[in-house]
């Protein structure tokens, strides 16, 4: 992960990450009824906000849990419509996909970090700020344990971090199981849990 780390860190800088002790949490997929409240949950409860990288076609499914998200003050990002993966269509393909998401932001994460590098200029040309991450949980992972991805978060964050979970069906379990634990350790640390 060490130099794919570096490698995103310089396609995507994050200016206003390297600012004082704070984390992001970021959930990428959703909304969905049946994981996204939970979450709202669990980040209220330790009184967290977060960024959700939202499906456009979840959005339209799903409005209510996406009025959810907004009603708790998280910030919404940019995932494109149907989870498109870049290496896979044309860039206009592609931006017409990103300009099909319904709702208004200036965040974007393309799915599976996969664009290229044209894309990624029309995406900024759109007036997007793009943001990765530098710890992956993996959760979407079934072989994944949440004991690894517990070692994978306290092993690989920093001041500035950008952490990657998905609110979705395949990770629900382990996403659920894991997320409490990392807000409590990353408190115990001292980090400052923030939305971008």
């Amino acid at each position: 992960m060490g130099v794919f780390k570096t490698i995103l860190q310089r396609l995507y800088p994050c200016g206003k990450c390297r600012v004082g002790k704070a984390v992001y949490l970021t959930f990428d997929d959703g909304p969905i009824p049946e994981v996204t409240p939970e979450v709202l949950a669990i980040l209220e409860l330790y009184g967290v906000k977060a960024t959700f990288f939202m499906v456009g076609e979840n959005i339209d499914k799903y409005p209510e849990v996406f009025a959810q998200v907004v009603k708790a003050g998280h910030s919404i990002g940019n995932h494109t419509y149907n989870h498109m993966k870049g290496w896979k269509v044309s860039t206009a393909e592609y931006i017409d996909n990103v300009k099909k998401f319904p709702k208004e932001t200036k965040i974007f994460r393309p799915p599976y970090g996969r664009t290229w590098v044209w894309q990624r200029r029309a995406v900024k040309n759109l007036g997007y700020e793009i943001y990765l991450w530098d710890v992956l949980t993996r959760d979407y992972n079934a072989k994944r344990t949440p004991e690894a991805m517990m070692r994978q978060i306290q092993r690989q964050t920093r001041p500035g971090s950008i952490i990657n979970f998905h609110d979705s069906l395949k990770s629900n379990e382990r996403m659920l199981e894991v997320l409490p634990k990392a807000i409590e350790w990353l408190q115990q640390q001292g980090y400052e849990l923030k939305a971008l």
